[in-house]
């Protein structure tokens, strides 16, 4: 198992190196880069407090949702996710690391949506990004209509 060293997010700055290689490597930015530009405190490691015992979090919860989303994105296998923590320039701009961070064993992935599927918690973290993009003034709907699109919906029980 890799090296594990993605401590906590809130609070965090991106390490200047990191900023210099991501912005020279990607001048009109990417979507990762997007992501922590504006959505910098989509979450907080305060909204995972009930989600991990406080000696017993390894990989900062924060960094886990946002991997998570990014994954999403670009439809990733847990392994390409592991390996893009690890090797893309753009993600560790978006994560706040260091160069050198050697990001984290491609389980942990997993084990994360083991912890988002147990009882309501999925619901709750719909239900927090929905208020955090409502925040920032994202109106939802690419439409301009500010209805959110069917796709985000919240599904219910069948």
């Amino acid at each position: 198992m890799a090296a594990v060293a993605m401590g906590s997010v809130s609070g965090r700055v991106i390490p200047p190196l990191t900023v210099r290689m991501a912005r020279a490597s990607n001048p009109r930015g990417a979507a990762a880069m997007w992501v922590r530009d504006r959505l910098d405190d989509l979450f907080t490691d305060g909204d995972f407090t009930d989600w991990y015992p406080a000696d017993g979090r390894r990989v900062s919860p924060v960094r886990l949702a946002l991997v998570s989303v990014l994954q999403y994105a670009e439809n990733l296998t847990d392994r390409q996710t592991a390996d893009a923590v690890r090797c893309r320039l753009d993600w560790k701009y978006c994560l706040g690391l260091e160069l050198d961070d050697p990001g984290f064993d491609f389980t942990v992935l997993s084990e994360f949506r083991g912890r988002v599927a147990e009882g309501d918690r999925a619901d709750r973290l719909l239900a927090l990004v929905v208020d955090r993009l409502a925040e920032v003034g994202w109106s939802g709907g690419g439409d301009g209509s500010g209805r959110i699109p069917p796709m985000c919906w919240r599904r219910s029980a069948v």
